[in-house]
């Protein structure tokens, strides 16, 4: 790497550390070192194609990529820019390890407030050892904790200047479904961020991913993928239902008369019996399933907690909302993109009970000006 290409890169990484923050010394090195190393790691996509040690099934994985990327710029008007034109093998299971954390009786995350990405529900580790040691600290403070692996992050358009955000070993594998979502996912940051508001952005991430994914499937696969793909989002689709369920049955306790008078034996005891019984549910659920998806989620299962629930949270608890707002829209990308750029203007709560209520604030102005004036 040249004498110029590094100082980018270490410059890049700094600029990181402003998105994901640096509570300490300790913290701001790990980020930047991190990302450093992800950088380095990347090479465009064009050379591993021509390199003969790359091997057939990453070759073709790459390809399938560049496809994606064009699709994600033309047909669901996502960023055109540097990202995931290159590609990193990190040598490792996970891009970053998220730590989340909960008090014993909430599924509300606590947060980790930073320069620009504001207050977030996680704190990240490119060091799955140093994510372990987070959530330690956060239980010997009476708190939930949870570490899970992260395939992708986004730094939100900030560092394509510098060949923006990989591809990556720890996702390159996936379904070409799964990879097509991912893409649109984390390129979907890119384009509208609301800073400190995990949910919306991970929630309006969720929304494009899904419907440009079924439309990248329907349109652009063939019918092997097509089927592969049902097969793998109709489990996961089942144990969304179930957690969601068990979601809803936890607040339900979290909010209980005997929650409110601080019975904590008693809600301990519901929660335990809530606990169970989903542990128990999905142990019917799997058995279902080939063995590959099952391991895939009987350690999420083993270690669920609040903080597990909550994080899940964040990722569908809108969705519903955007979902409404891009049918309102006549399912036209750039008009939906600048309704959610309105919302996210808003303040945070106005937003979210704007999406809660099935039809954007915007959205209800808008219908409102079509109603015919009335005389007084």
């Amino acid at each position: 790497m040249s004498r110029v290409r590094r100082a980018i890169v270490a410059a890049g990484a700094v600029a990181l550390v402003g998105l994901s923050g640096c509570a300490d010394l300790g913290y701001y090195w790990q980020s930047a070192s991190g990302h450093i190393h992800v950088m380095r790691a990347a090479r465009p996509v064009p050379q591993w194609l021509d390199d003969p040690s790359t091997s057939a099934a990453l070759k073709a994985k790459l390809e399938l990529t560049q496809r994606i990327r064009r699709f994600a710029v033309t047909d669901l008007g996502l960023p055109d820019n540097p990202s995931y034109t290159g590609y990193a093998d990190l040598h490792r299971g996970a891009a970053v390890w998220n730590v989340v954390a909960a008090p014993p009786y909430s599924l509300t995350l606590q947060t980790w407030c930073f320069p620009v990405a504001g207050c977030v529900g996680y704190r990240g580790y490119y060091d799955e050892a140093l994510a372990q040691t987070e959530a330690q600290s956060q239980r010997a403070k009476g708190l939930e904790a949870a570490v899970y692996p992260v395939p992708a992050y986004s730094t939100l358009g900030w560092l394509n200047w510098a060949g923006g955000d990989p591809l990556l070993s720890t996702f390159i594998g996936y379904p070409e479904g799964e990879l097509a979502r991912l893409i649109f996912h984390e390129l979907s940051h890119q384009l509208v961020y609301a800073s400190g508001d995990t949910s919306f952005n991970e929630s309006f991430a969720t929304t494009v991913e899904r419907i440009g994914g079924a439309r990248w499937l329907a349109t652009q696969s063939s019918e092997a993928a097509r089927a592969e793909y049902a097969q793998f989002d109709a489990r996961r689709q089942q144990f969304r239902a179930l957690t969601l369920a068990t979601r809803q049955r936890l607040q339900v306790v979290y909010t209980s008369p005997q929650a409110m008078a601080k019975d904590w034996t008693a809600v301990e005891a519901q929660k335990r019996a809530v606990m169970d019984g989903f542990r128990a549910e999905f142990a019917t659920l799997r058995s279902g399933w080939p063995p590959r998806q099952q391991v895939a989620y009987d350690g999420w299962v083993a270690r669920a907690n609040n903080a597990a629930f909550g994080a899940q949270a964040a990722y569908d608890d809108l969705v519903p909302g955007f979902e409404a707002l891009f049918e309102h829209e006549g399912r036209d990308w750039p008009r939906f993109y600048a309704e959610v750029k309105r919302l996210a203007a808003l303040p945070k709560a106005e937003r979210h009970a704007a999406l809660q209520a099935g039809l954007p604030l915007t959205a209800q102005r808008s219908e409102r000006e079509k109603e015919p004036s009335r005389a007084p």
